[in-house]
């Protein structure tokens, strides 16, 4: 069932996603060449407990998970798209990160992810960043009053075949509110004008995952969480919580 929430819910939606952009930014400025990834979770984890917030990654165990999720923050190197767990991997120059995380504040939840590099980014890198926040960016401005979910679907669709770029499948956005993963999923490929009326009081999360090796699929690491790229090929990560209000998309995750 799809929940729509009220100007009350947002402000407590919107403090849980202050708290989201603060952890991402303090873990990218942490994220330097030599440091472990495991690291990264322990700056997150002391963002979330400085501001009275829990995570809803920590322990959180979808059907298809053979564990509970291990950390607060999900770090994603290189080849691995998403959900890779924060281990004793040490960050070199040069390396493509995708950071991903999620807090709760009064029963209220925010999710967002971004990349960046460690240092400065070669020039396919940079591409490849700039056309997934691109269709992170066109999916956002389709969240209106009257739309149809597969605008936004195809929003993120259309920029990555435009680009040549490779979608992860299986995985995309989803409802946000009460709980971290509600209905309805926001799938990273449609058809514009098809699917759920988009309507005031709506709050999603909506996340593009590209991959630079076209479609040539991915795998799943032997850690039963990180998905990877099958060839090898780098990929980006861009996300935010959204609120569909009468007057436009309010990005609840904003710094």
């Amino acid at each position: 069932m799809v929940a729509y929430r009220s100007p009350r819910e947002w402000k407590i939606m919107r403090e849980a996603g202050r708290v989201v952009a603060r952890a991402l930014d303090a873990v990218q400025e942490a994220a330097e060449a030599g440091i472990e990834v495991r690291e990264l979770d322990a700056v997150a984890a002391r963002v979330l407990k400085e501001n009275g917030a829990r995570s809803n990654f920590l322990g959180y165990r979808p059907s298809w998970a053979p564990m509970p999720f291990p950390a607060t923050l999900c770090v994603s190197v290189n080849d691995v798209v998403v959900h890779g767990i924060p281990g004793r991997q040490v960050l070199k120059e040069g390396d493509l990160v995708s950071i991903d995380f999620g807090a709760e504040v009064g029963g209220y939840h925010g999710d967002a992810a971004r990349s960046f590099t460690v240092g400065a980014a070669d020039p396919g890198a940079q591409r490849l960043m700039d056309v997934t926040r691109e269709a992170l960016e066109r999916a956002i401005a389709a969240a209106v009053p009257g739309g149809r979910l597969g605008d936004i679907s195809h929003a993120v669709e259309r920029t990555a075949r435009k680009a040549g770029y490779g979608i992860l499948e299986g995985c995309g956005g989803h409802g946000i509110g009460t709980a971290m993963h509600e209905e309805p999923a926001v799938p990273n490929t449609g058809k514009a004008g098809r699917g759920l009326v988009l309507k005031e009081g709506l709050t999603i999360a909506i996340e593009p995952m590209f991959h630079e090796g076209g479609n040539d699929g991915t795998r799943l690491l032997p850690d039963g969480w990180s998905i990877a790229t099958a060839d090898g090929s780098r990929a980006a990560h861009f996300e935010h919580s959204v609120a569909i209000t009468a007057d436009g998309p309010v990005v609840l995750t904003a710094p």
